[in-house]
């Protein structure tokens, strides 16, 4: 045992250990309390907006399954397979 506290630099240690102010060693403890639950809380709301952007999506797809898609959701189907065919006329010289 004496052997290890041999090679541990005590004395170093204990000098190091005297120059620690207090009240900054509070306030970095606070600081890193306050960091840690801000980066909790930030990730926690990524999963849970997540789970709710799914859950949504989900319920709509589902939704249009049963019943077909709304009426806006038609008619920009409707829309953008006129452009298509309008495009496709434009290329063949029509």
């Amino acid at each position: 045992m004496t052997a290890v506290l041999d090679r541990v630099p005590v004395d170093e240690i204990t000098e190091q250990a005297k120059q620690v102010k207090f009240g900054r060693a509070v306030l970095t403890l606070i600081a890193a309390v306050l960091f840690g639950l801000g980066w909790v809380t930030s990730r926690a709301f990524a999963v849970l907006w997540l789970a709710f952007a799914w859950s949504w999506t989900a319920v709509r797809v589902g939704w249009e399954a049963e019943h077909g898609p709304s009426r806006g959701r038609q008619i920009t189907s409707l829309t953008a397979e006129r452009d298509h065919w309008r495009d496709a006329a434009k290329r063949l010289g029509a």
